[in-house]
C-alpha cells in the first residue's frame, strides 16, 4: 500500500491475469457527476488526463454505452513504450453514486506503431463524500496487461504513479472547470 497526499493506492495479484489488481481512492473537490462527467469516455478526457494521447469512439451504444480506442503515452523514460487499448464503457446510477466500468474487448484492426494492451474487468466509483457533501469519494478498480516485453517491476512502479498523477490531474481540471 502506497499513500501520496489524498491518493491511497493498493494491490494484490489478479485473479484475471499474471499480475495485479490495483485499487486506488482518494477525496476529490466535486461532485459525483462532474467527477464521472470527467472520467467516461469524451472529448473531455483527452482536455486533462496526460496519459492518454488520443480517444474515438468506434461505436456508440446509448447515451452512456460505447466501445472506444484510446492511446497512451509512453512511461518511465519510454522504458513501457506507448500502448493501444479497445475498451467496452459503461456508466451507470449505482445506489447513491455512480459506476464507470470497462473491459477491453477484441477488435480487428490494429495499428503496428502501437502494443495492444488488454483491461481486464475494471471501473471507478463515486460516491459522494460522507462528511462533506461538496467533496466525492473516488475509487478505481484497476487490471490492467500492458503486454510486451516488460519487467513486472516497471509495470509495478508505472502503475501506482499513474494512478496517483491520474487523481491530481482530474483534481486540477475540475478546479478550472
Amino acid at each position: 500500500m502506497d499513500q501520496f497526499d489524498d491518493v491511497t493506492i493498493w494491490r494484490k495479484p489478479s485473479e484475471e491475469f499474471n499480475g495485479y489488481l490495483f485499487k486506488a481512492q482518494g477525496v476529490i473537490d466535486d461532485s459525483i457527476n462532474s467527477v464521472i462527467d470527467h472520467i467516461r469516455p469524451g472529448p473531455c478526457r483527452l482536455d486533462w488526463d496526460s496519459l492518454m494521447t488520443s480517444m474515438d469512439i468506434l461505436e456508440h451504444f446509448e447515451e452512456n454505452c460505447c466501445v472506444m480506442r484510446y492511446t497512451t503515452a509512453g512511461q518511465l523514460w519510454n522504458i513501457i513504450s506507448p500502448r493501444e487499448f479497445v475498451d467496452f464503457s459503461y456508466t451507470v446510477g449505482y445506489e447513491e453514486g455512480l459506476l464507470s466500468c470497462g473491459l477491453s474487448v477484441d477488435w480487428s484492426e490494429k495499428r503496428p506503431e502501437f502494443i495492444r494492451g488488454y483491461n481486464h474487468p475494471c471501473g471507478w466509483f463515486c460516491v459522494p463524500h460522507k462528511d462533506n457533501p461538496h467533496q466525492s469519494l473516488l475509487t478505481g478498480y484497476i487490471q490492467t496487461d500492458l503486454r510486451g516485453m516488460i519487467p513486472q517491476s516497471a509495470v509495478d512502479t508505472a502503475m501506482a504513479s499513474t494512478l496517483v498523477n491520474f487523481y491530481g490531474d482530474l483534481q486540477k481540471a475540475l478546479q478550472k472547470a
